[in-house]
């Protein structure tokens, strides 16, 4: 922070929530000169150590995102059992538990594919490992996003108040998209390692 030429100009929010200090910035560099005790494996080796943690990074993303759907999935589930529009129980709908159905399979789902990964990363490393990377990195935010947004739903209007943190964790699954690469990103991968196993040309 007190670095010569490094000015933090703010903090970004995203979908109007603020995550300072703990979010995204914007930062100036000024020509910003590293002392060489700081710099670490070596000049030039940071895209190296960048590489090297976005594997752990994208499976921390999605335990995260497979707690947070569980966490919504529960308060769903709770507010459906007290809440009676017009004199029956919301859980007693089909569509509701449909939703609810879908979430815990859904949810389960995910978290299979992410041990999966975590898996594969530890036997056969990262590089190996980033179709399965590349994949969960894809399903467990589209998949938070999904339960989050089922639990809004049967929440009412409160769901997309600040009441009980649903449209928080909505704005988080849904900015997750994004982080680590985008999911064109990694579906490109992923369709590109698939074919590759049918064809010897570059893909």
């Amino acid at each position: 922070r007190d670095t010569p030429g490094l000015t933090i100009k703010r903090m970004t929010p995203v979908f109007g929530f603020s995550d300072a200090p703990h979010g995204h910035g914007e930062i100036l560099y000024d020509n910003v000169r590293v002392p060489a005790e700081n710099i670490l494996l070596g000049e030039g080796r940071g895209f190296e150590i960048a590489q090297g943690r976005l594997g752990p990074g994208r499976i921390h993303h999605c335990m995260r995102m497979i707690g947070q759907a569980e966490v919504a999935l529960e308060k769903m589930c709770r507010r459906v059992l007290e809440r009676r529009p017009f004199g029956k129980l919301l859980s007693d709908q089909g569509v509701t538990r449909e939703r609810i159905a879908e979430s815990r399979i859904m949810i389960d789902q995910a978290r299979l594919l992410t041990l999966k990964a975590a898996d594969r990363m530890d036997k056969v490393g990262n590089k190996e490992a980033r179709k399965d990377i590349g994949m969960i990195k894809v399903v467990a935010p589209r998949m938070a996003a999904q339960v989050i947004d089922w639990a809004i739903q049967a929440h009412g209007a409160a769901g997309v108040s600040n009441d009980f943190g649903l449209s928080y964790a909505y704005a988080r699954a849904r900015a997750i998209r994004l982080a680590d690469g985008p999911d064109e990103v990694h579906q490109n991968q992923i369709a590109r390692l698939e074919l590759k196993q049918y064809t010897n040309e570059r893909v």
